[in-house]
């Protein structure tokens, strides 16, 4: 059945690009080390302005996280994206998990990525998205430095069980997360209730495994929650034919499952909800987001 064109009425849910090629894949032991990057063929490319032109076909705007890497090598894409009226932040710069960095080693690498970011499309950028949402309950600096390093919102908060990280928190709605040192927007993973737990739809290895009747029913009971839906794609993930590393049974279906069907589904999404950027979401909405003090 076809869904219901959505209500201009309605509050708009966020899209957005983890901008990365496909042998950023994390915790692997085939992944390459920073310094074989530039020997690889790079798909991220092509991938790239792939989405950029099926954005453009719906009229959708969204916040694309560049590695700063890519945005070093090609610095053409960034440029693209802000040309054509999407939101650039930061997803660092050389794709580290974050609970294997120390906060020095933290602040260095989402610093270096604003400049070279800043520096390439000469506008400032608000927004920061970890790898692999690594947080975890040792990263309580991570915050702070997210602040000392002049970010405005972060969406790395992933609220359920992650293979990665995964933080224990109450709080699945964006939110400001106040410091003496600043205020930061926290735009959380979007999960709901599934059967006695958090379970995420919307992005990644879950939008490619979920059918999207069920991305779409469980996208209509996050937002009748009053909450936005945080969709995310990797370029990676709309190229079936991009080369595979080598890994373990689990991951590889975790890493390729039914990366033939993303770009249908991001159509569907683009048709059925209305979406915006982070950015945006918080110029509009910001003044009515809970704001949560630490000291």
């Amino acid at each position: 059945m076809t869904s219901p064109s959505p209500s201009s009425s309605a509050r708009a849910s966020i899209f957005s690009i983890d901008v990365e090629d496909w042998f950023h894949i994390l915790d692997v032991p085939a992944t390459p080390p920073p310094s074989a990057w530039d020997d690889l063929p790079s798909r991220v490319e092509a991938n790239f302005m792939r989405l950029l032109d099926l954005l453009d076909q719906t009229g959708v705007r969204s916040t694309c996280f560049f590695l700063g890497y890519v945005a070093a090598r090609f610095p053409h894409l960034p440029r693209e994206a802000a040309r054509r009226g999407h939101e650039v932040a930061s997803h660092g710069y050389d794709h580290q998990l974050v609970h294997r960095q120390t906060r020095a080693e933290f602040l260095a690498d989402v610093a270096r990525a604003k400049h070279v970011l800043e520096d390439t499309i000469g506008a400032a950028v608000d927004g920061y998205r970890s790898p692999g949402f690594s947080l975890s309950e040792g990263t309580g600096w991570f915050f702070e430095a997210l602040l000392e390093a002049g970010y405005r919102y972060d969406s790395s908060v992933f609220p359920a069980a992650h293979g990665h990280g995964g933080l224990k928190t109450a709080r699945t709605a964006p939110h400001w997360r106040s410091y003496p040192s600043g205020r930061l927007g926290e735009f959380p993973i979007s999960v709901t209730e599934t059967l006695g737990r958090r379970m995420c739809f919307f992005g990644g290895g879950y939008l490619r495994l979920f059918p999207y009747a069920a991305i779409h029913h469980m996208a209509r009971r996050v937002e009748r929650d009053g909450r936005p839906v945080v969709f995310y794609v990797h370029p990676r993930e709309i190229d079936p034919e991009h080369p595979r590393l080598p890994m373990s049974a689990v991951r590889r279906f975790k890493s390729y499952v039914n990366l033939a069907t993303t770009e249908a589904k991001l159509r569907r999404i683009f048709r059925d909800f209305p979406l915006t950027t982070f950015r945006d979401y918080l110029s509009r909405h910001g003044a009515e987001l809970a704001d949560e003090r630490f000291h």
